[in-house]
């Protein structure tokens, strides 16, 4: 990289903009910045990020979209229509980010926060800044570490191949291996009199590691289902919103159950898996009332020799209105119940819930929801899966 001006000496200051660039055209997945994914426009989660991490002057989109600019204004964002000339497939981000500057120059940092990047949380954002602002780097940059065994191209050297970053006759176990940093396009701060010079990265520059878990790019993430489900786990769901979870309803058959029923000539039997036992329990201890619900007409025989330690309603004919009427009683909203569902009866619930789940072997209907999908089928673990998610929501909440 050729020598680069000195720019932005000391602690670089004034007004900080985020700027997130989404083009409208897209090869890959048609309009892919506000495609939904878990639910929210893919976009909508990184302009969450930076508007809740409360360290920008202003947050601004560009754009020559206007389903885009639509979308980017309800999330509280600014909106910069680009030119045709900086909307081509070949324009760099660089490029794009200059002419932004020329209308904009009371901007004196940017931060390019990439769209396809929905794991950005606000504390990385936060942590950025305090090194721009308070230890005056010009450019900081997201990367994330890889345990890769690298090995020699060879397709346009000709040759044989050798290992570039270990030694074949001793190759380092991951827990023994530092491994290496490479760029994961979440996000490239720069001072504007260095983004002026040409250069995203330059002057005194600093690289910002961020957890694997967070680093979640949709450009190369191309299948959208598994995308959804690193998201679901690890992704930002807000402070404005929080997840408060006051309630679990839970669709007993097939979801406590496998679905199936042992009849013999007296009564009818069924089974649970005790780890489901243990995921209504957890959910208890944290002051998350838990209730199962059938369409069936179970006798009390039955369902006192479940032993569960929650409460059932049977005979249900109309789940929706009788969650609406547990909400009633608690003095909550949908948005603070979580549903967990397969049938097509449940679906309905599971579009209404401020959290969802469905087990493995969901039908397709309550699979297509925004729901978290489990790794495990009914009665094999999934109702213990889904608790655990929902832990995991409660206790990012009180990290907030």
């Amino acid at each position: 990289m050729a020598a680069v001006e000195r720019v932005g000496v000391g602690k670089p200051s004034g007004h900080l903009a985020a700027l997130v660039l989404a083009r409208g055209g897209s090869k890959g997945i048609p309009q892919k910045n506000i495609k939904k994914l878990a639910g929210k426009p893919l976009i909508g989660w990184v302009l969450r990020a930076a508007g809740d991490s409360g360290v920008f002057d202003s947050v601004w989109v560009s754009t020559d979209s206007d389903d885009i600019e639509k979308v980017a204004k309800d999330y509280g964002a600014q909106v910069h229509r680009r030119s045709a000339q900086v909307s081509k497939d070949t324009t760099s981000s660089l490029e794009t980010i200059q002419e932004f500057l020329k209308y904009h120059p009371e901007v004196d940092i940017v931060g390019n926060i990439q769209a396809t990047s929905p794991c950005l949380h606000p504390e990385d954002l936060m942590r950025v800044v305090d090194m721009i602002r308070i230890d005056g780097f010009d450019s900081v940059f997201s990367v994330v570490r890889h345990h890769l065994f690298r090995w020699k191209d060879v397709k346009t050297t000709g040759g044989l191949t050798a290992p570039e970053n270990f030694n074949t006759a001793c190759r380092p176990r991951r827990q023994d291996w530092h491994g290496e940093l490479y760029e994961n396009g979440s996000f490239y701060f720069a001072t504007t009199e260095l983004i002026k010079q040409g250069y995203l990265q330059g002057g005194k520059m600093a690289y910002y590691e961020m957890k694997p878990e967070h680093s979640v790019d949709i450009d190369i993430d191309i299948d959208w289902p598994i995308a959804e489900q690193r998201v679901k786990r690890f992704g930002y769901f807000g402070k404005n919103n929080p997840k408060v979870i006051k309630l679990l309803v839970c669709n007993l058959d097939g979801c406590l159950t496998d679905g199936r029923v042992y009849v013999n000539q007296d009564r009818e039997l069924i089974s649970y898996n005790l780890r489901d036992f243990d995921g209504i329990k957890m959910l208890l201890e944290r002051n998350v009332e838990v209730r199962l619900i059938s369409e069936r007409n179970l006798s009390s025989s039955l369902l006192s020799s479940l032993n569960l330690p929650c409460k059932i309603e049977v005979n249900v004919s109309n789940k929706q209105q009788a969650v609406e009427r547990w909400m009633a009683k608690m003095g909550s909203s949908w948005d603070q119940i979580s549903y967990m569902g397969c049938q097509y009866s449940d679906v309905e619930c599971l579009k209404m819930a401020g959290t969802s789940g469905v087990p493995a072997d969901a039908c397709v209907s309550a699979k297509m929801t925004d729901s978290f999908v489990c790794k495990y089928g009914g009665g094999y673990g999934a109702i213990l899966e889904f608790a655990e998610h929902i832990v995991s929501l409660l206790e990012n909440l009180g990290s907030q």
